[in-house]
């Protein structure tokens, strides 16, 4: 956290302080949202020092008729319940602080913000507050989320992992994350060979695939042994083996390895990983089945906590 410096007030003349990329107080009972009755300028903020502050504040979103911004706030001790301030500083003056009323931005979650952010065109440099969720305030200065690219087959639609990811992030305090969907058609997969005299052979059951225009099959469904290619992965071809007793022509599924090695994190699946999680650099991998906290786990390995 950006902490104030030293001394009794801020000088007129005084640069705002820069917050570190992506700042955001948590837990946002720290941030205390009031009206200002003085100009928002270092000017007019010496005039709070000596008031009293609540205990947990070390930041005062102040609004006027004409904006917001944003102080860094000491006080002389944080044991009562109200302690004088000994110290203000500008963290995002009116001039690089914009506003926003959302109550579909949860104002605990990085990842809402910064997305709220990145949906208001926030400049790099800017502080966006948001009165959010439950009508509580909090801010989160110069945005700079982790993209995560998550790849996965399709259908179903939308892609199983990017729907268990977005479900995480509603609600896991996690590093801002800006997730990307690397969408992989099956059905673009299995046009990459020709089918067989009797179609194709998925894994599992799932509606789209009838535009293929040729037969298809579903092993899950253990359909009598036919001509078929199966588009699907090394389980796939493990189980058609114990089956059917040998391995037809295939092409690969399986978004481990369709996605290879990354230099940005990503987030992947893969059925020859039944528990838990596993990351192979920037690569973070989950079951086939994962469960919301294999994929909350996987994610925080990648970027980290709020």
């Amino acid at each position: 956290m950006t902490q104030p410096g030293d001394g009794p007030a801020p000088d007129p003349g005084e640069r705002p302080a820069t917050p570190a990329v992506s700042f955001m107080p948590l837990p946002y009972r720290r941030v205390s949202y009031q009206k200002a009755d003085f100009p928002l300028t270092a000017n007019g903020l010496t005039t709070i020092i000596g008031r009293d502050a609540y205990r947990h504040t070390e930041f005062i979103v102040f609004r006027d008729a004409g904006g917001v911004a944003v102080a860094a706030v000491e006080t002389a001790d944080r044991a009562p319940l109200f302690s004088p301030i000994t110290r203000a500083t500008w963290l995002s003056t009116a001039d690089r602080t914009r506003f926003v009323a959302d109550p579909e931005v949860d104002t605990g979650l990085p990842s809402s913000m910064a997305a709220k952010a990145r949906a208001v065109g926030l400049g790099a440099d800017e502080t966006l507050v948001v009165l959010g969720r439950y009508e509580h305030v909090n801010f989160i200065a110069r945005p700079r989320p982790t993209s995560v690219t998550i790849v996965e087959v399709a259908p179903p639609d939308p892609p199983k992992l990017w729907d268990l990811a977005a479900r995480v992030l509603a609600v896991a305090p996690l590093a801002a994350i800006d997730p990307k969907l690397e969408r992989i058609d099956l059905r673009d997969l299995a046009a990459t060979v020709e089918p067989g005299p009797d179609g194709y052979l998925f894994p599992c059951r799932a509606s789209g695939f009838e535009s293929l225009g040729v037969p298809v099959h579903f092993l899950d469904e253990r359909p009598a042994r036919a001509d078929w290619v199966l588009v699907g992965c090394e389980r796939s071809r493990q189980i058609h083996e114990h089956l059917y007793g040998d391995r037809p022509p295939s092409t690969e599924i399986c978004p481990r390895i369709l996605a290879g090695a990354r230099t940005e994190p990503t987030l992947v699946k893969c059925c020859m990983l039944e528990r838990g999680t596993e990351r192979d650099g920037q690569v973070a991998v989950v079951p086939w089945g994962a469960e919301l906290r294999e994929v909350e786990q996987a994610l925080l390995d990648l970027v980290g906590p709020a």
